[in-house]
């Protein structure tokens, strides 16, 4: 059945609680929620924490979610954004402190192994590249840095990326290409490529207005699974829907496909969008300071190029912004978000009887 026959309710699952500033950022670890293995979370918060949450799939309680570890005495600021190494085994936490840090998982704890530092001020987000040998960080000082693991828990910074002009707000690496992505307060987003000698990083594309990109802010964005198409969100209250030729540039590392905007979506939230998640379902997912939730899918009925259309709406997910949305790496109809007002829910794309 197409989803939009469906009918279908963003269910919230729990509310969790514990944070005491606003929730910046979750993480689903990408190595659990399957097989048995408990579902885990990790949220980061302007309480200068991280929190890590596990699901009990046996508790019959109607709070199925637990806080398994609280990360602190390492940011001294607000930790701003958190992500999994592929293996799941790290995390790697962003913080205004001006660090990064990476976290090493041994049973339910864990251990801080490992201080990022050289950026100027506020580190804004941070993403590990497919293979996890790479890390990526960006600051509010407009450069994007890219870090490579060495033996022992030591990651020495190989490339300093100066192109934007102002504050960058996320990184992202492209799903298995080591291609990284960043998108900034300048209203663009940059595409960069390692050189053909490897000696070096350069921007290979720059999406922004004069290519029917963003005409503010660029907040988020986000790949589908086969990392040929991408989504875009903004200030100026769209999304915007990028597709490139990705399996042309795994056939050829010298050959770069050009990303191309495919449409736009507007009209659906009332003030900035903050995040947007793409599901395996290819569902997209968006979030913003509405306190709303809206979730997107392709309209498969129009021939003339990819359309994509309002699937569900969610009005008060939060009280207050929701600034991150992530859908679950293995359960596709699972959803985490963050708000301002301290709390992160998980919600479950249900059918109604």
């Amino acid at each position: 059945m197409d989803l939009i026959d469906e009918n279908l309710e963003l269910k919230e699952i729990q509310m969790l609680q514990g944070h005491t500033d606003r929730v910046w950022s979750v993480a689903w670890n990408p190595t659990t929620g399957f097989d048995g293995i408990p579902a885990m979370l990790a949220s980061c918060s302007g309480d200068k924490t991280v929190r890590i949450w596990q699901q009990n799939p046996s508790c019959r309680s109607s709070d199925p979610w637990e806080c398994k570890a609280v990360l602190d005495e390492t940011h001294t600021r607000t930790v701003r954004s958190c992500a999994w190494s592929p293996s799941g085994k790290k995390l790697a936490t962003a913080s205004f402190d001006a660090t990064a840090a990476i976290w090493e998982r041994v049973g339910d704890d864990f251990e801080c192994v490992s201080t990022l530092e050289g950026h100027e001020n506020e580190v804004k987000s941070i993403s590990w590249n497919s293979s996890g040998t790479l890390i990526a960080t960006c600051s509010r000082d407009k450069s994007v840095w890219i870090w490579e693991e060495l033996p022992g828990n030591e990651f020495e910074c190989v490339s300093i990326l100066q192109g934007h002009t102002q504050d960058v707000k996320m990184v992202q690496w492209h799903p298995f290409l080591d291609i990284l992505y960043s998108c900034s307060y300048d209203n663009t987003i940059k595409v960069w490529a390692e050189d053909d000698d490897g000696d070096d990083w350069h921007c290979v594309q720059t999406l922004g207005e004069a290519n029917n990109g963003h005409f503010s802010t660029v907040w988020a964005l986000s790949f589908d699974t086969t990392g040929e198409k991408m989504v875009t969100c903004s200030d100026d209250l769209t999304i915007k829907i990028w597709g490139s030729d990705s399996k042309l540039m795994q056939a050829s590392g010298d050959v770069f496909a050009p990303w191309k905007h495919l449409c736009t979506l507007s009209g659906l939230h009332d003030r900035t969008i903050f995040s947007v998640h793409w599901s395996r379902e290819d569902i997209i997912a968006t979030a913003a300071a509405d306190n709303a939730i809206r979730l997107f899918i392709e309209d498969k009925d129009v021939v003339d190029g990819p359309s994509y259309k309002l699937l569900l709406k969610k009005e008060k997910a939060h009280d207050m912004d929701v600034n991150s949305v992530q859908w679950s790496s293995k359960e596709s109809r699972l959803l985490a978000s963050a708000s301002d007002d301290s709390t992160i829910k998980v919600w479950e794309l249900a059918s109604v009887p």
